[in-house]
């Protein structure tokens, strides 16, 4: 009579990994690959102004509707779905928002963050339309300013700051919320901790995921600078050059807006002449008695930018390897299709002839 053993009992630990065959789900879970940085950026900066806008609206005394975010929202959900639609059939290629729900979310984060924020900083009076308007406008920059970068097209205007500028020229009536906008129903000590909690999230949200402190220092410095010597040599008050940086509209501006991380430089030095040039182009407009002059500043400093990388020797050069990678990878894949005697030929002369 033969009896069968019972197999050992052993622990997760001590049983050796699958070689060739099934993995397991912790193995499957291990090799799922991480969020890119750039992803984690917008999932931050959505969560925070999806927070701020029902603590505006239902706290802090948003004026504007609150139907307003709802409609912005939907508008700029079904512009971006749309364009993105439509340039991908121009293009022949899968757009980007297919593959399943997670492509789907990722996909229409921008298209949230210009929702809320258009609906957050214009004041429209009544009208809805040029809430509607901006958010268009914020998703259309991105499809129709673009330049070829490592053979990739990349938008190169902050969609939400082009979408406020475009609707502060088209409708002259429009203009920015105002400044107790955003503090009209809390006072004392909660007057300067939000403007200051505002801060430091948006500091910290630069910080560790979107690398754009060297921008940030060099926006802020610079604008304390272009003050300064309006105050002196123009005979300007230096107060009044200084008070916009003690606004809450200068925090998100400062710390969600001018650093965008798909429209603003990877490159400390690129971060530093960028944030320069941004306060140089406001003390321009100011003097020009332009209203609204942050809005307009990055949108030139955008431009300049763009105009840069449009006459860029490097960046021609890294479209040229790109279009030669891919140029290769066609050839690859097409042969791979066709018989391989051609490709063994080399090795028959190496080896002499047969025997």
């Amino acid at each position: 009579m033969t009896t069968t053993a019972a197999p050992p009992t052993s622990t997760p630990a001590d049983r050796p990994e699958p070689v060739g065959g099934t993995t397991t789900e912790p193995a499957a879970a291990a090799a799922k690959p991480p969020t890119p940085p750039r992803v984690k950026a917008l999932q931050r900066f959505a969560l925070s102004i999806t927070v701020f806008n029902i603590v505006g609206h239902l706290f802090l005394g948003f004026e504007q509707s609150p139907i307003t975010p709802i409609l912005a929202l939907l508008g700029s959900y079904t512009t971006a779905l749309l364009m993105e639609w439509v340039d991908s059939r121009a293009h022949g290629r899968v757009p980007e928002f297919t593959g399943g729900t997670g492509n789907l979310v990722t996909f229409l984060l921008p298209a949230h963050i210009a929702g809320l924020a258009c609906a957050m900083l214009l004041w429209g009076h009544e009208s809805i339309w040029p809430y509607l308007f901006a958010v268009t406008a914020a998703n259309a920059s991105k499809y129709v300013i673009r330049l070829r970068e490592n053979g990739r097209l990349r938008h190169m205007l902050n969609p939400s700051n082009a979408g406020i500028a475009l609707t502060l020229v088209v409708f002259p009536w429009v203009g920015i919320a105002p400044p107790y906008h955003f503090t009209n129903n809390i006072s004392d000590t909660l007057d300067w901790l939000l403007p200051l909690a505002v801060l430091g999230a948006g500091t910290m949200l630069n910080a560790g995921l979107t690398k754009k402190i060297p921008l940030i220092m060099a926006w802020v410095l610079g604008f304390a600078a272009q003050a300064f010597l309006r105050w002196l040599f123009l005979d300007h008050s230096l107060v009044g050059a200084l008070l916009p940086m003690t606004g809450f509209a200068f925090i998100l501006f400062t710390n969600y807006m001018i650093t965008d991380p798909g429209t603003t430089p990877r490159s400390r030095r690129g971060q530093v002449i960028f944030g320069l040039t941004a306060a140089a182009t406001y003390s321009i407009l100011v003097l020009a008695e332009v209203s609204f002059g942050l809005f307009f500043a990055l949108v030139i400093t955008c431009i300049l930018r763009g105009l840069i990388l449009l006459f860029s020797p490097a960046r021609r050069e890294s479209n040229r390897r790109a279009a030669e990678a891919a140029t290769t990878a066609t050839a690859t894949a097409t042969a791979g299709t066709t018989p391989a005697a051609p490709v063994a030929e080399p090795a028959k002369t190496v080896a002499g002839p047969p025997k």
